[in-house]
């Protein structure tokens, strides 16, 4: 009878240490299942922080080293496509929307004064140019085709350039908001981008006025007093 009863226990017991092993195993499964996932969600989180933060990333832009101050009124041949700095017209590009090509020598002015210049190529989609149409409303902003380019698009402050395939590229806000009316990288900061020109490249680059020596608008009055192709809100 006592054999009996300590049989009983002993098969009691090994019943409750099974039980109480597996009741182990189910917790460390679900305790590594759980640490997992929180990796997983950890990774993936951090991961996600990474590549927003390539994506707009200005690594890539293009930096050089002109001086501010230069004029000319003579056409000048830069060396990068759409220049980004150096000697220029002494009448500057009117901030704005344009349909067509615009004068270099105008354009790297308006840089000088702290704009930013977005050129795309001709055959850019429609899609493409109104999305950059949206970017470029905004005051000290530059937005007009360019044949030749490197690239679909390319972003251009004072000294600084980029190249883009597509206009919703998060670099390109980023690289707006950086470098336009920049007090560091602005030669001449604050001053305006209206009050100058907004002829295109079809028209004559502007002249010294005769009369008073002083710069002159254009040969062609015509020419000083027409709009930029797609008006935009430009600085007061």
């Amino acid at each position: 009878m006592g054999q009996g009863k300590q049989s009983r226990r002993e098969r009691l017991e090994r019943v409750r240490a099974e039980q109480r092993r597996r009741e182990r195993r189910q917790a460390a499964l679900i305790w590594g299942i759980g640490g997992l996932v929180t990796v997983v969600i950890i990774t993936l989180a951090g991961f996600a922080v990474v590549t927003s933060r390539a994506e707009r990333s200005l690594a890539e832009v293009q930096r050089f080293s002109y001086r501010g101050g230069d004029h000319s009124w003579t056409k000048v041949s830069y060396k990068e496509t759409p220049p980004v700095g150096g000697t220029h017209n002494y009448v500057w590009q009117n901030c704005g929307i344009y349909d067509k090509p615009i004068h270099d020598e105008l354009a790297v002015h308006s840089l000088e004064h702290g704009a930013v210049w977005i050129t795309y190529r001709p055959d850019l989609p429609e899609s493409e140019v109104n999305k950059l149409k949206e970017l470029a409303s905004a005051d000290y902003m530059l937005l007009s085709p360019y044949p030749g380019l490197s690239a679909k698009i390319m972003v251009t402050s004072w000294n600084h350039q980029l190249k883009l395939d597509r206009a919703d590229d998060p670099r390109l806000p980023e690289f707006i908001k950086t470098y336009k009316q920049n007090p560091k990288h602005t030669p001449e900061f604050g001053a305006a981008c209206t009050g100058g020109l907004s002829i295109t490249a079809d028209q004559p680059l502007p002249t010294p006025d005769p009369e008073i020596g002083m710069p002159g608008k254009s040969p062609s009055p015509s020419a000083s007093a027409e709009p930029p192709a797609t008006p935009s809100p430009l600085a007061s």
